[in-house]
């Protein structure tokens, strides 16, 4: 059963046009698929994503997992009457990655009408682990 809003999962398209003029599209993370309950994206590890001694940076793999677990939080909810605010995430780096692609599966832990819980992994071109993270957001009303 999809864990999305209504029950529409939102598409690959839909959420990579959110990228533009962000950090999201500076590091080039692109959603790649959109499962019943759990999303799926990108992002190379180059210049733009390496830190000095030439390896993925932890901060950009914390990227990648905060964009997808927002994301996936926000297609959980009534956008037009709620928002989701990060409020706590936390990474373990388990594996030095030096290039290619690594790409995260982001999926629920818990969906609470005012709290949501995700856990991502992010692993590299041959499948390894190479970081885990979770992050904790709140559902908040929209101010009018």
């Amino acid at each position: 059963m999809a864990i999305w809003f209504a029950g529409r999962h939102p598409s690959v398209e839909v959420l990579n046009a959110h990228a533009p003029r962000t950090l999201v599209g500076h590091v080039d993370i692109r959603f790649i698929e959109v499962g019943d309950d759990f999303l799926r994206a990108t992002m190379p590890v180059d210049a733009r994503t390496r830190q000095p001694y030439g390896v993925l940076h932890g901060g950009a793999s914390v990227v990648l997992a905060e964009t997808m677990g927002s994301t996936g939080a926000a297609a959980c909810i009534d956008q037009e009457r709620f928002q989701c605010f990060g409020q706590e995430i936390n990474a373990n780096h388990l594996r030095p990655v030096s290039d290619g692609l690594v790409t995260g599966t982001a999926r629920p832990f818990h969906i609470g009408a005012q709290s949501q819980v995700w856990g991502i992994e992010i692993r590299d071109d041959q499948g390894r682990l190479a970081c885990v993270s979770r992050i904790t957001l709140a559902v908040v009303k929209r101010r009018v």
